[in-house]
């Protein structure tokens, strides 16, 4: 019975506290991008996924840990705590891979314009249309 309660104590405890790190994280990220105003903290991408990760890898050493103990209940809850954090890193990883995309798209579409631009004046037609102005991010 003891074991049992241990057990679902220390599991409880450990997801409690893992939760609670990755929230201050959050929340001094969050105080760093109000300092800026809301602009851009250098940085900020990679301790998010450096963070995701650590979280993820210790959650599963400590579910390692817990099961070499015969501890199920922690060993569970820290399985499913490292598969939430690694699900949460795919997904900010292939957003920022998207992200990267779309700029990379866009600008070789803005530089493609321009080089069509310039190739025109050389000509001396003067009927292309002035290239697209970058915008500001």
């Amino acid at each position: 019975m003891t074991k049992w309660v241990l057990d679902a104590g220390l599991a409880i405890l450990l997801a409690g506290l893992e939760v609670a790190a990755l929230v201050a994280f959050l929340f001094v990220e969050g105080m760093k991008k109000w300092a800026a105003k809301q602009g851009p903290v250098p940085g900020e991408t990679s301790r998010f996924f450096l963070v995701l990760s650590a979280g993820s890898a210790s959650s599963a050493l400590i579910g390692y840990g817990s099961s070499r103990a015969g501890l199920p209940v922690a060993c569970a809850s820290q399985a499913v705590l490292a598969a939430l954090l690694t699900l949460l890193l795919i997904l900010g990883a292939a957003t920022e891979c998207g992200k990267r995309i779309s700029r990379h798209r866009y600008r070789r579409r803005l530089r493609r314009q321009r080089r069509r631009w310039h190739e025109s004046r050389r000509e001396g037609s003067g009927h292309a249309p002035a290239p697209a102005r970058r915008r500001r991010r």
